[in-house]
């Protein structure tokens, strides 16, 4: 079977495939600190949604180890972007949140995108982003229902 006669959803999911290497490419390459995607992901995820989330939910929303969660969050916590700390509803628990270094790293990391994001702006329409975004967050729900419940 030649790519032309891929499957239609096999074809849109390896576009987003590669369009999110190329992305977490050219972001790597402006992220302060020696930061990683991965570790810049998790900050602003405790930002976005709010700190004093459970490495095990961590680990569920990303979809990775608690093994690996916990790597990422011990690098996160030794620059100094979070802290882990027990949790005081359950002693055997830990709670993670976000120091002021860490919410200045991530706007940091965001000013630095910035001109990347300026350079994709130049060359596709914002309408074409606004007319993609509510069929992307469409899919990305059902996907994350279907996981939920599977």
């Amino acid at each position: 079977m030649s790519a032309d006669q891929d499957p239609l959803l096999f074809t849109f999911f390896n576009e987003i495939g590669i369009i999110d290497q190329l992305a977490q490419t050219a972001f790597e390459e402006v992220l302060p600190d020696a930061l990683t995607v991965s570790q810049f992901s998790v900050l602003n995820h405790l930002i976005r949604l709010g700190d004093g989330k459970k490495p095990s939910d961590l680990a569920r929303a990303f979809q990775v180890t608690k093994g690996a969660m916990t790597n990422t969050l011990s690098k996160l916590e030794a620059a100094g972007l979070i802290r882990v700390k027990p949790d005081p509803q359950d002693g055997r628990g830990k709670i993670v949140t976000v120091t002021a270094k860490g919410l200045r790293v991530r706007d940091r990391s965001l000013h630095n995108l910035a001109p990347v994001l300026s350079e994709i702006s130049k060359a596709l329409p914002a309408k074409d982003f606004r007319a993609a975004l509510p069929f992307l967050q469409k899919l990305r729900m059902h996907l994350d229902t279907a996981r939920d419940e599977g």
